[in-house]
Formats: structure tokens, C-alpha cells, sequence
């Protein structure tokens, strides 16, 4: 092991920055082949230790509970480890060419559920020859099509029990999420084909229905987009199950003078489940939301909690419908129940369409201009998703040219209300 690490200590020490790209190449290609034959011995030394037992000297149950505290890894990563380890005893190709260096710990994880115990009782009863199977999967991986290794071993395990029962698709649906310091999120799902197939085939319909001029997103962010937007519409559908005995809505909570203050104020607002956001996303949210006051007494105790009214009225909504008909970003026709009637937070004279939270009271800002150019207009603005329309209190765009992602024309529209949040200002008496 010494030997090892001072291996190491010495290809640390070489000046990359000497090398050419053949010569970086040629130094990569025998890395990929020793990390691999080092994941080959963790994984062995792992299957070891858990036969011996040698984690509970150390104080842990598991082996896997000992990988997770000592080593680091994810609870996932771990298993994925342990689970290797035991199907290396019965697959021996796939344990030679791991050693070899050939295949990766990725790979092997793949190879490894068809040493369940499982279908290796099924490969019995059915004659099947394990050891012929293991080198056919070897070659696989090894080969030019080695990308089609998840398929294959999915359609042998198949072939093991084609007359099995069908599996319940719910069972193996998984949806977790995971909230960030400032409130963003990332998640992951698994989902079985029918169900996949459904989201995607929803999720698709709303990317290919909007795709506005000079959309410069990705691909990922059109379905991120995608995404909330459908969240959006059922929200607004008022057909989804009652939350808490009322319809799910997003709530935020903001103080007074955060609402007043046209200042970002980051970490202002608090919303239903935790989030911190500024008071700038917030009183966005508020342009076409509605507005409750709690009064809060001297103990913290509320003393009223006033009552709800929207900033933008149904029938103020509805002829800002009727006069735009869609979104009105250049380029965009996302239709009405798509939107949200929006209003600039920048003071600029008198205000028709809906009261403004950014400055000195109700109707006092203007709205940014439907024409290049123009510096004045008395129409309220739509602002669909933050990612495709980046910045709907823009007279104009800062690039005008066919790659931006708003271009110039008609920037204020009005549109309905999508999930319509609900915002409670907290105030002292």
C-alpha cells in the first residue's frame, strides 16, 4: 500500500501544463485502466470484510454503514459496492475482467442483478449456463455497443420469467426532493416506462408550445420551464385535492416595509413550506395574487387577520385577456391561461392596470412599452417563465439581436392568473 500511494505522490507531482494532447492522451488511458483495477480490490476487499464481520470492530453494524461514516459515500453508492462484491463470487468473467481493468465499477454494477439470488434460482430450473451468459455480457461491455449493456441484462432477466407476473408500476415510482440554502431545489424520479411515458408526453407538449423567438435555453431549462408551467395550470385548474383544507396555492409570508420598499431585500419572504425568497420575488408574486393582512400584537399573537382581496380584479383580468388575446413577449403565443397580469416595479407616471406594490401606492407606475422606443404605455405587462421572458420590467432588451431571449416589440401585455399566490403581510399594531 505504501508503494501505492507513493505511486501516486509521483504522478501528482508531474507538470501537466508540459505535456501535448497526444501526450495527455497517452497518460490518461493507462489511468482509466489502474482506477478501474483500484475500484476491482475496493470492491473485493468490501465483500471481504462483510463475510469476516470486520465492521462491527469498528463499531458499525454494516459494512455499508461503515462506508457511508468512514468512506464518505452515499447510502446509494454503498449499497451499489456491496451488492457487487457478492455477485462477483458468481459471475468469474466479470470478476477477471474487472480485476483486468477492462470493465469499470459502473459496469459491474449493471452486470451484478443477474447474480441475484433470485435469478439465479430461475437460471436453474431453466438450465441456463450462468458462466456462458456472464462472458457473452463481458464482450458486451467490452465491445463497441457497450452502451447497450443496461438493455441486455434487462432483456435476459425478462427472458428468465416471461410469463411472470406483472409487476405493479407503482412500486417502484420514487420522487425525492432536496431544498438548497436559498431556498432553490433539485430532485430526482424514478418512474416505470407507462408512467415515464406520460410525464414526458406532457412535459413535450408544453415545450413544443412555447417556443418563443430568439429562445436561447437548453434543453433542460425548456423542461424545467416545462415543468412548472404544468404545475402551474393545474394549480389554477382548482381540480387538485385539498391541502390542509384548503386549495393548494403558493403562500408567502412578507413583512410591511419589505412589500413597500422597492429595495431586493434578499431572504424577505418565507414561503408554505420553508423557502426563503426576496421581497422582489415576492412582490412579483403579489402582482397577481392575493393580499391578506395579520395584524400582530405586542406578544406575537395575531389579532386580526384581515381579509383576502386580489390586486388584479376577475373583470380587470378578463379585458386584459380580450385586448392581448396571449402572451405578448416578441415571438411568444402562449395562450391567456398560461400567464399572469404583471406590472413594472419602476416609477414612471400614472398606472391604469393594477396597483403597485414597488413605490408610492395603487396606480402610480407605468408600464414598460409595447413599442420600441415609446417610453410611455398604460398597459399592464405578462411575464411568463422567469427562464424564456428574463426581465419583464425592460423597456427595451439589452441585445437586440435574433439569439436574445426577448426581443424588441410588444413587451406589456396582460394575462390570467395561473396558480394565483396567496401573500399574508404580517404587521405589527
Amino acid at each position: 500500500m505504501g508503494e501505492l500511494q507513493s505511486a501516486l505522490d509521483a504522478l501528482a507531482a508531474e507538470d501537466l501544463d508540459l505535456l501535448t494532447g497526444p501526450a495527455l492522451l497517452e497518460r490518461l488511458g493507462p489511468l482509466l485502466v489502474l482506477s478501474n483495477r483500484i475500484a476491482a480490490e475496493i470492491t473485493r476487499t468490501v465483500r471481504r470484510c462483510e463475510l469476516t464481520g470486520a465492521a462491527e470492530h469498528d463499531g458499525t453494524k454494516t459494512v455499508a454503514s461503515w462506508l457511508r461514516g468512514h468512506g464518505h459515500l452515499t447510502a446509494g453508492e454503498a449499497g451499489r459496492l456491496v451488492r457487487s462484491g457478492r455477485a462477483l463470487e458468481h459471475l468469474p468473467a466479470t470478476a477477471a475482467a474487472f480485476a483486468a481493468g477492462t470493465l469499470t465499477a459502473a459496469q459491474v454494477a449493471t452486470i451484478a442483478p443477474i447474480a441475484g439470488e433470485a435469478e439465479r434460482a430461475a437460471a436453474d430450473e431453466q438450465d441456463v449456463d450462468l458462466g456462458a451468459v456472464d462472458r457473452a455480457l463481458v464482450a458486451v461491455a467490452e465491445g463497441e455497443a457497450h452502451d447497450r449493456l443496461p438493455q441486455v441484462v434487462h432483456h435476459y432477466r425478462q427472458a428468465l420469467d416471461p410469463d411472470g407476473t406483472e409487476p405493479d408500476p407503482t412500486e417502484g415510482r420514487r420522487l425525492l426532493f432536496t431544498r438548497h440554502a436559498e431556498g432553490s431545489g433539485t430532485g430526482r424520479f424514478d418512474l416505470d416506462a407507462v408512467g415515464f411515458e406520460k410525464v414526458r408526453a406532457a412535459i413535450e407538449a408544453i415545450v413544443q408550445a412555447a417556443r418563443p423567438q430568439g429562445d436561447t435555453r437548453t434543453r433542460a431549462q425548456q423542461q424545467a420551464d416545462a415543468l412548472v408551467q404544468l404545475c402551474d395550470n393545474a394549480l389554477a385548474s382548482g381540480n387538485l385535492p385539498l391541502l390542509r383544507t384548503v386549495k393548494p396555492q403558493v403562500v408567502l409570508e412578507v413583512g410591511l416595509e419589505d412589500v413597500v420598499d422597492p429595495a431586493t431585500g434578499p431572504g424577505a419572504a418565507r414561503t408554505g413550506f420553508g423557502a426563503q425568497i426576496s421581497a422582489a420575488r415576492a412582490r412579483w408574486l403579489a402582482c397577481d395574487g392575493a393580499i391578506s393582512r395579520i395584524v400582530m400584537g405586542p406578544d406575537g399573537v395575531p389579532l386580526d387577520l384581515g381579509r383576502d382581496h386580489r390586486v388584479v380584479t376577475p373583470s380587470l383580468r378578463k379585458a386584459v385577456e380580450r385586448r392581448d388575446r396571449h402572451c405578448v413577449f416578441t415571438g411568444c403565443d402562449a395562450p391567456t391561461h398560461w400567464c399572469e397580469v404583471h406590472h413594472p416595479a419602476t416609477p414612471r407616471g400614472p398606472r391604469r392596470a393594477c396597483e403597485s406594490w414597488g413605490g408610492s401606492g395603487p396606480y402610480t407606475h407605468q408600464g414598460a412599452s409595447r413599442v420600441p422606443d415609446r417610453t410611455r404605455s398604460r398597459r399592464p405587462m405578462a411575464h411568463l417563465p422567469p427562464r424564456r421572458h428574463r426581465d419583464p420590467h425592460r423597456t427595451t432588451p439589452p441585445d437586440l439581436s435574433p439569439r436574445s431571449s426577448m426581443g424588441p416589440g410588444r413587451v406589456s401585455a396582460g394575462r390570467s392568473a395561473v396558480s394565483r399566490p396567496t401573500l399574508r403581510i404580517p404587521s405589527a399594531t
